[in-house]
């Protein structure tokens, strides 16, 4: 019946789309309902889609290495052919700067010893071998521009970093939602795009479905909130932030696209590259320039947004920040005095560790808080989410004894407890972008 599902997904950005698929798989009648018209074209379209294995916990370097496999193998994960092609996973790499603010990367260098991920220790000579048009000259903690020791060194040359070969990105981040659309459809999924939900119904104490502007309802016994930026109005309509210890805020975010240098090929020979001692990360972006984002360090303003359809979308001094912060890294860069690049949102908890759960309510679900550093765990995700509500529909209480998730390649159980909306901020967190 067009007006019935099992499960009900509100979004259809990669993760949503992700966790439709891995539902479907399991022989849910899913019916995902996103206001824009294409999947994947809300927060996953503005995403810079980074590929990465190194986070500040061990659960979350698990998680993020778990999914690097699915992108790897992403033709073999999908099962189908989409009319549109797959969306292409460009495996170069990630170079992680040693600097006193992450601790020389020996927690990260111990997760990933723990759990067999490789990496390589680089000297700062195989830095500038490799990067050539990089000054490793430290100016270190990242500043403003009004500040006025900004673009003077502080002593020192940054002595090494920590190369990731299983890293990289994905060029189009929201046909790999459209990717995921199609996967799903091939088993049975329905999407709804183009449509808004402007209420969570509820039904003998448990959620009921949901109501959709101009008033048509769908009813079903499970709804799953994935509505990234709109997650905490979601769980708003739903009723069931006063038992949550975490909760989620849209935070507005520019990324700056720059040309490279002169006489080198950032898109054919560039990297990924996080570099706290500057504040920035980078990858390679098409037509030979390179993509700048912040990563959050404490000079930088957080500018929190109330609705996400209602927010200024314009160019700030963040853009040109974020491009002279890379400027001292790369002397020779050069900024235009065009902007370009994207202004987008990002979904976020108090601790920038998502929020994958069950709520208050009976039968309402929480994949939150996952922009800016999740993008890469979509396809563990969607199996979690999964899991969990399997694990919750037949009777388990995940508040008290939380699901035991498998992560299959790496063979590995993990406490799904760590995502709770109930627990206390994860002090290991790196309280950024960076997870």
């Amino acid at each position: 019946m067009a007006g019935t599902a099992d499960i009900i997904i509100i979004g259809a950005g990669v993760i949503g789309a992700a966790t439709a698929f891995e539902l479907s798989k399991e022989g849910y009648r899913t019916l995902s309902v996103d206001r824009n018209r294409e999947a994947g074209h809300g927060s996953t379209s503005g995403s810079c889609a980074i590929i990465r294995v190194h986070y500040s916990t061990l659960d979350g370097t698990a998680f993020a290495y778990e999914g690097y496999y699915y992108w790897k193998n992403w033709a073999d994960y999908l099962e189908i052919a989409d009319e549109r092609g797959l969306a292409p996973f460009r495996e170069i790499g990630c170079l992680v700067m040693k600097t006193e603010a992450n601790g020389l990367l020996e927690k990260h260098k111990a997760h990933c010893a723990a759990l067999g991920v490789p990496l390589e220790d680089w000297s700062a000579d195989q830095i500038t071998k490799r990067l050539p048009i990089y000054d490793l000259r430290c100016y270190q903690p990242p500043k403003r521009l009004e500040d006025p020791g900004f673009g003077e060194p502080t002593g020192g040359r940054l002595e090494g970093g920590v190369f990731f070969p299983t890293a990289g990105y994905v060029t189009d981040p929201a046909l790999s939602s459209h990717n995921l659309q199609r996967a799903a459809e091939a088993k049975g999924a329905r999407f709804r795009l183009g449509a808004t939900v402007t209420e969570i119904l509820t039904s003998a104490g448990r959620v009921g479905g949901v109501k959709l502007a101009g008033g048509e309802e769908i009813h079903a016994p499970v709804v799953i909130n994935v509505g990234g930026p709109a997650s905490s109005q979601v769980n708003r309509m739903a009723g069931v932030t006063d038992d949550m210890t975490i909760s989620t805020r849209a935070l507005r975010q520019e990324v700056v696209h720059v040309p490279s240098p002169e006489g080198f090929d950032f898109e054919k020979d560039g990297l990924v590259v996080s570099d706290s001692d500057i504040g920035c990360y980078v990858r390679p972006e098409q037509g030979n320039h390179i993509l700048i984002g912040s990563e959050d360090p404490p000079c930088d303003d957080h500018v929190w947004v109330d609705d996400d359809t209602d927010y200024d979308r314009n160019f700030s001094d963040q853009w040109r920040l974020q491009a002279m912060r890379y400027a001292q890294r790369v002397p020779s860069l050069g900024i235009p005095s065009r902007m370009r690049g994207v202004v987008d949102l990002y979904d976020v908890t108090e601790d920038w560790i998502p929020i994958y759960d069950r709520s208050s309510l009976p039968g309402f679900y929480m994949a939150c808080g996952t922009s800016g550093n999740q993008y890469k765990n979509a396809p563990i995700a969607g199996k979690l989410m999964a899991a969990l509500v399997s694990h919750c529909e037949n009777g388990g209480d995940h508040d008290t004894a939380p699901l035991q998730f498998h992560l299959p390649y790496l063979d590995r159980t993990v406490d799904a407890g760590f995502y709770s909306r109930k627990r206390a901020i994860n002090p290991e967190s790196s309280f950024s972008v960076l997870g």
